[in-house]
């Protein structure tokens, strides 16, 4: 049955599944509105917890949670694409979860995410299902002896996948790799990555903030800037039209992410999708009239749209462990005192090599220059 959201006044309550750093910023730009906001599968101490109304620690199977969850709540969202479907099917029979299912199911199966994706004529990289060292083998040698192994599931910032060589010890790789099934995809000749964030609303109204350009560090995203001089309005109309496809596809409620590939020929190809704002999305926060996460909490209220428009160009850079284990108390005293220069921490307690701690985002008279400002500002922290 397809659910349509009921407009939910200032004092409703917002549940949300589950408790990091994407729930932590949607609760604050729900409660500056007057939402209340009930946190479930993670401790009050959780990023998200600090600043929920409450938080239920329980289990995402814990089926009478789940129900006493929903009695509390006018209306269901995650943070997060690993969720599990049956949580979301439960919590349907007592109260609207956005986005539905479907989506949620697509996104975290990398698999079913592309096959779904081909059929509805988005362009992904060539891929092929593998069960075997055997077939590992074939795939790679089809694929030109070059390709990338990964998990169907829980893969992500760079886990669960490795660059594979026909030259390789394949019955290790595959062996290492301990899993029933896995997908090989062949490599992608690109120029650069980007991200579009979009949103869609009970009317079935979408909002697209301009594409993000995306540059990676190990395989977990380093800056984010947008506008990009490098995305074109050719591709920006492509990227709108392939956000907007998947929305409609899914008939999702709520915020989307899709990380794509800029091909050296000038073509999209989609690497995958996120069924919730999105990493590359922070710096709306600070730059633009109505942030991812006020559209992913107006979206599943039942409310209108906010204003996507930038109101500058914009860049963002993680806080990762690594870059705060030396950041002394001066340290902070000076990026505190950057003008244009804005401070998220997600309140996690302990930096660890990798874990994303906060993030900062400067804005800036162009993109370049919110760029240098923000590495600038995060180098500061490393003393």
């Amino acid at each position: 049955m397809k659910q349509s959201p009921r407009s939910l006044p200032p004092g409703s309550t917002l549940g949300m599944l589950g408790g990091d750093q994407l729930g932590r910023m949607f609760a604050i730009a729900a409660r500056q509105c007057g939402y209340r906001i009930i946190t479930f599968g993670d401790p009050s101490d959780s990023p998200a917890g600090q600043v929920s109304d409450m938080s239920i620690p329980a289990n995402f199977s814990d089926e009478d949670a789940l129900r006493k969850f929903a009695a509390q709540v006018d209306v269901v969202t995650y943070e997060q694409e690993n969720i599990p479907v049956p949580t979301v099917e439960l919590l349907l029979q007592h109260v609207p979860v956005f986005p539905g299912p479907e989506l949620l199911r697509a996104s975290q199966h990398r698999l079913l995410e592309k096959t779904s994706l081909r059929k509805i004529g988005i362009p992904t990289a060539n891929f092929a299902a593998v069960h075997s060292a055997e077939e590992l083998k074939a795939a790679v040698a089809n694929f030109g002896g070059d390709a990338i192994l990964k998990t169907v599931t829980l893969g992500y910032d760079g886990k669960g996948q490795a660059r594979v060589r026909s030259t390789d010890d394949l019955e290790a790789v595959w062996k290492k790799f301990a899993v029933e099934e896995a997908i090989v995809e062949q490599i992608v000749d690109f120029s650069f990555e980007l991200s579009i964030v979009a949103s869609r609303f009970g009317d079935g109204t979408c909002a697209f903030y301009p594409p993000v350009r995306n540059d990676h560090v190990n395989h977990i995203l380093d800056v984010s800037v947008s506008p990009a001089d490098s995305i074109s309005p050719q591709l920006t109309a492509d990227a709108i039209q392939i956000a907007r496809a998947i929305l409609e596809h899914f008939d999702v409620i709520g915020v989307l992410c899709v990380e794509l590939f800029a091909t050296t020929d000038g073509k999209l190809v989609v690497n995958e999708i996120a069924p919730r704002p999105h990493n590359s999305g922070h710096l709306t926060i600070d730059a633009c009239r109505s942030s991812q996460f006020e559209q992913q909490f107006r979206a599943v209220s039942g409310l209108a749209s906010g204003n996507v428009e930038m109101r500058s160009p914009a860049a963002m850079a993680n806080l990762l462990g690594d870059h705060l284990f030396d950041a002394t108390p001066e340290c902070w005293s000076a990026v505190f005192a950057m003008p244009n220069v804005h401070v998220h921490m997600y309140g996690k307690a302990e930096a660890r090599t990798g874990r994303k701690m906060g993030h900062l985002t400067a804005t800036a008279a162009t993109a370049m220059a919110a760029e240098d400002l923000v590495v600038a500002a995060r180098r500061k922290l490393r003393g």
